[in-house]
Order: C-alpha cells, then sequence, then structure tokens
C-alpha cells in the first residue's frame, strides 16, 4: 500500500528531473522517492483491504480448474529459490535471474506512513493487524 500510494504521488509531483519512475536503479533515487510519506485514509482503510482480500480470493476461485500457483511479492523477496519454483511451474529452463532495481521503501513502517497512529489505532484487533509488523 505504501508502494502504491507513493507511486500515485510520483506521477503527479515527478520529484526525479521531472520524470515518473516507479522504480530505480541507484540508492539516490531510491533515497529521494523514499522521503514522501504517504497518508493513508483511515477511514476507507478496512473496506479496501477487504475488497482486496475478497478480489485475491475471487482470482483464486475463477482459476480453480486453471494450473496456477499463488505468488506474493515478499516471497520473492525473502525467499531465494521462489523465482527458480516459478521457472519449474512454467516450465523455462533454469536462469540465475537478478534485477538491477533499488527498494525504495526500506526503513520500518513507522517512518514511512505520515499517519502511523491512526493505521495503527485502525487495525489493532482485526484479521490485517499483521501489516502493522515491519519485514
Amino acid at each position: 500500500m505504501v508502494s502504491l500510494l507513493a507511486n500515485s504521488y510520483d506521477k503527479i509531483a515527478k520529484p526525479l528531473n521531472g520524470t515518473h519512475k516507479s522504480h530505480v536503479h541507484s540508492t539516490v533515487e531510491a533515497g529521494i522517492l523514499a522521503k514522501h510519506r504517504p497518508w493513508i485514509n483511515t477511514t476507507l482503510l478496512m473496506t479496501e483491504l477487504k475488497q482486496t482480500e475478497e478480489t485475491a480470493a475471487k482470482a483464486i476461485e475463477y482459476f480453480k480448474n486453471t494450473r496456477h500457483i499463488v505468488l506474493y511479492y515478499e516471497d520473492l523477496v525473502k525467499n531465494a529459490t521462489k523465482l527458480r519454483d516459478v521457472q519449474e511451474f512454467l516450465r523455462l529452463p533454469y536462469r540465475d535471474m537478478h534485477s538491477r532495481q533499488v527498494k525504495i521503501h526500506t526503513a520500518p513502517l513507522w517512518k514511512q506512513i505520515e499517519n502511523w497512529d491512526e493505521v495503527q489505532k485502525t487495525l489493532r484487533g482485526t484479521p490485517y493487524q499483521n501489516f502493522l509488523l515491519s519485514d
């Protein structure tokens, strides 16, 4: 969510020499983009999280008779063998893959979100409270 909101901001503000970039290849550019701390609309937060969860469940249901795997971005970042699993699933020959992209949002969540206290209050005690934990 932080990345999506920051990307929306970048489309308008274009802090990198007047160009919009959602991915960067240098720590300097990443640092510039990471300075923006998005404000999350806590009034809509629970509704949006539920809708996202429902959309994911519908996708799984729609493709239940189709050969597929469920893949999370976090798994790709944390598990070095996940890309190999994807290549095997796609029946592709194995290739060692590396990205030149630099991660933009590296700080703890409480440093990245403008209204962190409100977000915590909204999510605490809900099925989504695990989103408050930093990765």
